[in-house]
Protein backbone atom coordinates (compact mmCIF):
# COMPACT_ATOMS: atom_id res chain seq x y z
CA UNK A 1 0.00 0.00 0.00
CA UNK A 2 1.34 3.42 -0.99
CA UNK A 3 0.77 6.34 1.40
CA UNK A 4 -1.87 8.88 0.46
CA UNK A 5 -0.74 12.38 -0.46
CA UNK A 6 -1.89 15.10 1.92
CA UNK A 7 -4.17 17.93 0.77
CA UNK A 8 -6.61 20.33 2.39
CA UNK A 9 -10.19 21.07 1.33
CA UNK A 10 -10.51 24.84 0.97
CA UNK A 11 -14.03 24.81 2.40
CA UNK A 12 -12.28 24.43 5.76
CA UNK A 13 -11.29 28.11 5.60
CA UNK A 14 -14.06 29.50 3.41
CA UNK A 15 -14.62 32.62 5.53
CA UNK A 16 -10.90 33.44 5.63
CA UNK A 17 -10.69 32.97 1.86
CA UNK A 18 -13.55 35.42 1.36
CA UNK A 19 -11.75 38.01 3.48
CA UNK A 20 -8.23 37.52 2.07
CA UNK A 21 -7.68 34.67 -0.35
CA UNK A 22 -4.00 35.30 -1.18
CA UNK A 23 -3.15 35.65 2.50
CA UNK A 24 -5.15 32.56 3.46
CA UNK A 25 -3.50 30.42 0.78
CA UNK A 26 -0.09 31.70 1.85
CA UNK A 27 -0.88 30.71 5.45
CA UNK A 28 -1.92 27.20 4.38
CA UNK A 29 1.38 26.89 2.52
CA UNK A 30 3.25 28.14 5.60
CA UNK A 31 1.56 25.39 7.64
CA UNK A 32 3.16 22.88 5.29
CA UNK A 33 0.34 22.07 2.89
CA UNK A 34 1.39 21.60 -0.72
CA UNK A 35 -1.95 20.70 -2.30
CA UNK A 36 -5.54 21.90 -1.96
CA UNK A 37 -8.96 20.77 -3.10
CA UNK A 38 -11.11 23.77 -4.10
CA UNK A 39 -14.82 23.74 -3.36
CA UNK A 40 -17.19 24.35 -6.26
CA UNK A 41 -16.61 27.72 -7.90
CA UNK A 42 -20.19 28.01 -9.10
CA UNK A 43 -23.51 26.31 -9.63
CA UNK A 44 -24.65 24.25 -12.62
CA UNK A 45 -26.17 27.41 -14.13
CA UNK A 46 -23.18 29.71 -13.53
CA UNK A 47 -22.20 31.24 -16.91
CA UNK A 48 -19.17 29.39 -18.33
CA UNK A 49 -17.14 32.56 -18.85
CA UNK A 50 -17.75 33.55 -15.22
CA UNK A 51 -16.71 30.10 -14.02
CA UNK A 52 -13.55 30.15 -16.12
CA UNK A 53 -12.64 33.64 -14.89
CA UNK A 54 -13.01 32.51 -11.28
CA UNK A 55 -10.82 29.48 -11.95
CA UNK A 56 -8.09 31.62 -13.56
CA UNK A 57 -7.99 34.03 -10.60
CA UNK A 58 -7.84 31.13 -8.16
CA UNK A 59 -5.11 29.42 -10.18
CA UNK A 60 -3.05 32.61 -10.10
CA UNK A 61 -3.44 32.88 -6.33
CA UNK A 62 -2.50 29.21 -5.92
CA UNK A 63 0.60 29.72 -8.07
CA UNK A 64 1.61 32.67 -5.92
CA UNK A 65 1.32 30.48 -2.82
CA UNK A 66 3.06 27.52 -4.45
CA UNK A 67 0.04 25.22 -4.10
CA UNK A 68 -1.09 22.43 -6.40
CA UNK A 69 -4.59 21.03 -6.84
CA UNK A 70 -5.43 17.46 -5.91
CA UNK A 71 -8.99 17.49 -7.23
CA UNK A 72 -11.88 19.92 -7.36
CA UNK A 73 -15.56 19.93 -6.48
CA UNK A 74 -17.82 20.85 -9.38
CA UNK A 75 -21.43 21.27 -10.44
CA UNK A 76 -22.96 19.17 -13.23
CA UNK A 77 -25.12 20.83 -15.87
CA UNK A 78 -27.86 19.10 -17.84
CA UNK A 79 -26.52 20.84 -20.96
CA UNK A 80 -23.03 19.33 -21.02
CA UNK A 81 -19.85 19.55 -18.99
CA UNK A 82 -17.69 21.88 -21.08
CA UNK A 83 -17.52 24.45 -18.28
CA UNK A 84 -16.55 21.85 -15.68
CA UNK A 85 -13.90 20.42 -18.00
CA UNK A 86 -12.45 23.88 -18.58
CA UNK A 87 -12.38 24.52 -14.81
CA UNK A 88 -10.34 21.36 -14.29
CA UNK A 89 -7.94 22.27 -17.07
CA UNK A 90 -7.36 25.77 -15.69
CA UNK A 91 -6.81 24.51 -12.16
CA UNK A 92 -4.54 21.71 -13.34
CA UNK A 93 -6.35 18.61 -12.13
CA UNK A 94 -7.74 15.54 -13.86
CA UNK A 95 -10.15 14.62 -11.06
CA UNK A 96 -13.45 16.23 -10.08
CA UNK A 97 -16.15 15.30 -7.58
CA UNK A 98 -19.80 16.19 -7.20
CA UNK A 99 -19.98 17.06 -3.49
CA UNK A 100 -23.75 17.10 -2.99
CA UNK A 101 -26.81 16.29 -5.13
CA UNK A 102 -28.13 19.84 -5.45
CA UNK A 103 -25.04 20.74 -7.47
CA UNK A 104 -26.42 18.49 -10.21
CA UNK A 105 -29.03 20.21 -12.37
CA UNK A 106 -32.49 18.94 -11.47
CA UNK A 107 -31.56 17.05 -8.29
CA UNK A 108 -31.27 17.50 -4.54
CA UNK A 109 -31.00 15.30 -1.44
CA UNK A 110 -34.62 14.21 -1.84
CA UNK A 111 -33.64 12.56 -5.12
CA UNK A 112 -32.01 9.80 -3.08
CA UNK A 113 -35.21 8.94 -1.21
CA UNK A 114 -36.68 6.74 -3.96
CA UNK A 115 -35.45 4.04 -6.33
CA UNK A 116 -36.45 6.12 -9.35
CA UNK A 117 -34.65 9.16 -7.97
CA UNK A 118 -31.45 7.21 -7.30
CA UNK A 119 -31.58 5.70 -10.78
CA UNK A 120 -32.06 9.09 -12.44
CA UNK A 121 -29.24 10.60 -10.39
CA UNK A 122 -26.91 7.74 -11.29
CA UNK A 123 -27.81 8.10 -14.97
CA UNK A 124 -26.93 11.80 -14.91
CA UNK A 125 -23.58 11.17 -13.20
CA UNK A 126 -22.76 8.36 -15.61
CA UNK A 127 -23.54 10.58 -18.58
CA UNK A 128 -21.41 13.42 -17.21
CA UNK A 129 -18.56 11.03 -16.37
CA UNK A 130 -18.49 9.66 -19.92
CA UNK A 131 -18.35 13.14 -21.39
CA UNK A 132 -15.61 14.26 -19.04
CA UNK A 133 -13.61 11.07 -19.60
CA UNK A 134 -13.44 12.02 -23.28
CA UNK A 135 -11.53 15.11 -22.19
CA UNK A 136 -9.24 13.19 -19.84
CA UNK A 137 -11.10 14.18 -16.66
CA UNK A 138 -12.31 11.62 -14.10
CA UNK A 139 -15.61 12.35 -12.31
CA UNK A 140 -16.66 11.03 -8.93
CA UNK A 141 -19.11 11.51 -6.08
CA UNK A 142 -18.51 12.67 -2.51
CA UNK A 143 -20.78 11.38 0.25
CA UNK A 144 -22.35 13.03 3.25
CA UNK A 145 -24.58 11.14 5.71
CA UNK A 146 -28.00 11.23 4.05
CA UNK A 147 -27.01 8.73 1.34
CA UNK A 148 -27.50 5.97 3.92
CA UNK A 149 -31.22 6.67 4.26
CA UNK A 150 -33.36 3.59 3.68
CA UNK A 151 -35.16 3.24 0.38
CA UNK A 152 -38.54 1.53 0.11
CA UNK A 153 -37.71 -2.12 0.61
CA UNK A 154 -34.93 -1.42 3.09
CA UNK A 155 -31.80 -0.94 0.96
CA UNK A 156 -29.52 2.00 1.64
CA UNK A 157 -29.55 4.67 -1.07
CA UNK A 158 -25.73 4.67 -0.90
CA UNK A 159 -25.52 1.02 -1.91
CA UNK A 160 -28.17 1.39 -4.61
CA UNK A 161 -26.36 4.40 -6.06
CA UNK A 162 -22.99 2.71 -6.31
CA UNK A 163 -24.55 -0.37 -7.83
CA UNK A 164 -25.94 1.83 -10.60
CA UNK A 165 -22.91 4.03 -11.20
CA UNK A 166 -20.51 2.98 -13.94
CA UNK A 167 -17.22 1.46 -12.70
CA UNK A 168 -15.37 4.50 -14.04
CA UNK A 169 -17.16 6.85 -11.61
CA UNK A 170 -14.84 7.47 -8.67
CA UNK A 171 -15.55 7.75 -4.96
CA UNK A 172 -14.40 10.42 -2.54
CA UNK A 173 -15.22 8.93 0.84
CA UNK A 174 -15.85 11.34 3.68
CA UNK A 175 -15.08 9.08 6.62
CA UNK A 176 -16.63 11.44 9.16
CA UNK A 177 -20.01 11.63 7.45
CA UNK A 178 -20.00 7.88 6.89
CA UNK A 179 -19.56 7.44 10.64
CA UNK A 180 -22.32 9.97 11.35
CA UNK A 181 -24.57 7.72 9.25
CA UNK A 182 -23.69 4.79 11.49
CA UNK A 183 -21.30 3.17 9.03
CA UNK A 184 -17.79 1.82 9.52
CA UNK A 185 -15.63 4.00 7.23
CA UNK A 186 -13.08 1.22 6.77
CA UNK A 187 -15.79 -1.14 5.51
CA UNK A 188 -17.14 1.53 3.16
CA UNK A 189 -13.67 1.97 1.67
CA UNK A 190 -13.18 -1.78 1.32
CA UNK A 191 -16.50 -2.15 -0.50
CA UNK A 192 -15.69 0.61 -2.96
CA UNK A 193 -12.21 -0.76 -3.63
CA UNK A 194 -10.24 0.88 -6.44
CA UNK A 195 -13.02 3.38 -7.09
CA UNK A 196 -12.12 5.13 -3.82
CA UNK A 197 -9.22 7.36 -4.82
CA UNK A 198 -9.71 10.17 -2.30
CA UNK A 199 -10.85 10.39 1.32
CA UNK A 200 -11.81 13.31 3.54
CA UNK A 201 -10.19 12.64 6.92
CA UNK A 202 -11.43 14.39 10.05
CA UNK A 203 -12.42 13.53 13.60
CA UNK A 204 -14.94 14.34 16.28
CA UNK A 205 -17.99 12.86 18.03
CA UNK A 206 -19.55 11.59 14.77
CA UNK A 207 -22.87 13.30 15.48
CA UNK A 208 -24.81 15.83 13.44
CA UNK A 209 -24.25 19.50 14.25
CA UNK A 210 -21.39 18.91 16.68
CA UNK A 211 -17.92 20.48 16.50
CA UNK A 212 -15.10 18.52 14.93
CA UNK A 213 -11.88 18.01 16.89
CA UNK A 214 -8.24 17.14 16.11
CA UNK A 215 -7.61 13.78 14.48
CA UNK A 216 -7.01 11.23 17.19
CA UNK A 217 -9.33 12.85 19.75
CA UNK A 218 -12.73 11.75 18.44
CA UNK A 219 -14.67 8.64 17.48
CA UNK A 220 -13.29 8.12 13.96
CA UNK A 221 -10.65 5.42 13.51
CA UNK A 222 -8.58 7.28 10.95
CA UNK A 223 -5.69 4.73 10.90
CA UNK A 224 -8.14 1.90 10.17
CA UNK A 225 -9.77 3.89 7.37
CA UNK A 226 -6.38 4.80 5.90
CA UNK A 227 -5.26 1.17 5.95
CA UNK A 228 -8.53 0.03 4.38
CA UNK A 229 -8.26 2.61 1.61
CA UNK A 230 -5.42 0.86 -0.14
CA UNK A 231 -6.11 2.69 -3.42
CA UNK A 232 -6.45 6.17 -1.95
CA UNK A 233 -4.20 8.58 -3.76
CA UNK A 234 -5.19 11.60 -1.69
CA UNK A 235 -5.78 12.07 2.03
CA UNK A 236 -7.66 15.36 2.34
CA UNK A 237 -8.14 17.00 5.70
CA UNK A 238 -11.28 19.10 6.05
CA UNK A 239 -13.25 20.98 8.68
CA UNK A 240 -17.01 21.39 8.47
CA UNK A 241 -17.77 22.74 11.95
CA UNK A 242 -15.48 23.41 14.90
CA UNK A 243 -15.06 25.57 17.98
CA UNK A 244 -11.28 25.59 17.51
CA UNK A 245 -9.19 27.98 15.48
CA UNK A 246 -9.45 26.53 11.99
CA UNK A 247 -5.81 26.98 11.08
CA UNK A 248 -4.65 25.45 14.33
CA UNK A 249 -6.98 22.49 13.79
CA UNK A 250 -5.72 21.98 10.24
CA UNK A 251 -2.14 22.11 11.49
CA UNK A 252 -2.94 19.52 14.17
CA UNK A 253 -4.66 17.27 11.64
CA UNK A 254 -1.71 17.55 9.28
CA UNK A 255 0.70 16.59 12.03
CA UNK A 256 -1.45 13.63 13.13
CA UNK A 257 -1.76 12.26 9.60
CA UNK A 258 1.93 12.56 8.83
CA UNK A 259 2.93 11.09 12.21
CA UNK A 260 0.83 8.00 11.50
CA UNK A 261 3.03 7.12 8.53
CA UNK A 262 0.08 6.48 6.21
CA UNK A 263 0.13 9.96 4.68
CA UNK A 264 2.91 11.86 2.95
CA UNK A 265 3.17 15.60 2.36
Amino acid sequence: MSPGILAVQLYSVIDALAADRPGTLALLAALGFRHVEPFALGLWNTPPDELAASARVLRADLDEAGLGVSSVHIAVSADGQAAAIETCRILGTDTAFVPIPWLVDGFDERSLESHDGVRAFADRLNEAAREMAGAGIRLGYHNHHFEWARLPGGAHAFDALWDLLDPEVLAEVDVYWAAVAGQDPAEVLKRLGERAVTAHLKDGPAELDTPQTPIGTGDIDIPAASRAGTHLRWHITEIDRTEADRFELLAANRQALLAGGLTIA
